[in-house]
């Protein structure tokens, strides 16, 4: 089988999707490995290290397409906003983040007559077996630490408490809204970086976890109007939830010197958790860093991929956050592709599997039909 790494072609993107030494075990099972020239350089890797792996580097993309039985990538089609399709041949699987919620028709009827294989894994099942798969939680958790680093470098002031000979200083309360991975990951950070730490979440089961950080989970004394499924997720609420959580929430804000928003549902806009109003509550020199401005953001004042100055308090909106981290971030992504790579081969020959949930979860085109997205992972909780 050849398995081919296009490279990453959106101007945001450093990650790349299969890194040397994840590579290296492909060839070792004698599985050729073909990657475009300069493919890994925005993650650190160089075309020697992948030629020493054994990986075939080619200098154009297109060659990558035209070998390739299975291609890898970080991003594609819907994933990857306004960017013309690539040309996946005739019977050729495609696995990476597909961008499910957003691809159109046109892309899915292109693939369907092209018979190819396309496997989402934005669409991942939450199940046990999924989870050394599971792109969306590794990516999620470096998103997480970036988000604390990041708001401490913006802040001016330290995050640790310090005592000096010209007196004691305080330590920077950091408040954290949405406690899923990406939230608890900035729980973490924030706290090993010596602050003070507050969460919230809709879902009662995460307080253990929050705590077990060692940060205060508040309590809003609201009541979620729908509760969450049985995959860990929120769910979004109706308006009057929201209205009334505002409403608890402006007090937490407006003490917090760092906050820090990663609430998401799936395939769905961000909520807005933190208004403008709240924000105008807070000190001059705060800082907000929304983890969700990739799909519109939890703050209202926020701009995806800008920081904005809003009286007096910096509100960063980070889009692809992890390609910051693209070392660490290409890292994971390749170990959790392989693995899915793994359950899709018998006897190291591609088998797609239809009864397995895993492939009937995440695959959006085969032989010809186009299988509607079923409900998997999502961003974030929160």
């Amino acid at each position: 089988m050849i398995v081919g790494v296009p490279g990453e072609t959106a101007t945001d993107e450093s990650r790349v999707a299969l890194i040397p030494p994840v590579a290296q075990k492909l060839v070792d099972r004698g599985h050729t490995v073909t990657i475009t020239t300069r493919a890994g350089r925005g993650a650190d890797w160089t075309d020697e290290q992948y030629a020493a792996a054994g990986c075939d580097v080619v200098e154009r993309r297109a060659d990558v397409f035209d070998r390739a039985d299975v291609v890898l990538q970080v991003r594609a089609l819907g994933a990857v906003p306004d960017a013309p399709m690539d040309p996946y041949r005739e019977g050729q699987t495609v696995v990476g983040l597909l961008g499910p919620y957003t691809i159109d028709d046109e892309t899915l009827g292109v693939l369907a007559t092209r018979r190819v294989s396309a496997f989402a894994l934005e669409l991942l099942p939450r199940i046990g077996r999924a989870q050394s798969m599971d792109v969306l939680t590794s990516m999620a958790s470096v998103g997480g630490y970036k988000a604390a680093v990041m708001a401490a470098d913006a802040l001016p002031s330290l995050f640790p408490m310090q005592t000096t000979a010209a007196g004691t200083v305080r330590p920077a309360d950091v408040f954290v809204v949405g406690a899923g991975v990406a939230g608890l990951q900035a729980i973490a950070t924030a706290r090993r970086l010596g602050a003070r730490v507050r969460a919230y979440d809709i879902r009662p089961p995460v307080r253990e976890e929050v705590e077990s950080l060692g940060a205060e989970f508040l309590e809003l004394d609201v009541e979620p109007t729908e509760t969450p499924e049985t995959d860990g997720y929120a769910r979004e609420q109706g308006a009057e939830f929201y209205r009334k959580q505002r409403e608890a929430m402006t007090a937490a804000v407006a003490r917090a010197d760092v906050v820090i928003t990663a609430a998401a549902v799936p395939g769905r806009p961000a909520p807005t958790l933190v208004t403008a109003e709240m924000v105008e509550g807070m000190d001059a020199g705060s800082v907000v860093v929304d983890l969700a401005a990739d799909s519109g953001g939890n703050c209202e004042p926020t701009r995806p991929g800008e920081t904005v100055d809003y009286d007096g308090v910096e509100i960063l909106g980070p889009k692809n956050l992890p390609a910051r981290v693209s070392h660490t971030a290409s890292q994971l992504f390749a170990t959790n592709l392989r693995n899915f790579l793994d359950g899709l081969l018998v006897d190291e020959e591609l088998h797609v599997d239809l009864t397995d949930e895993v492939v009937d979860a995440t695959l959006l085109t085969h032989e010809g039909t186009v299988r509607p997205p079923a409900r998997g992972g999502g961003p974030d909780g929160g």
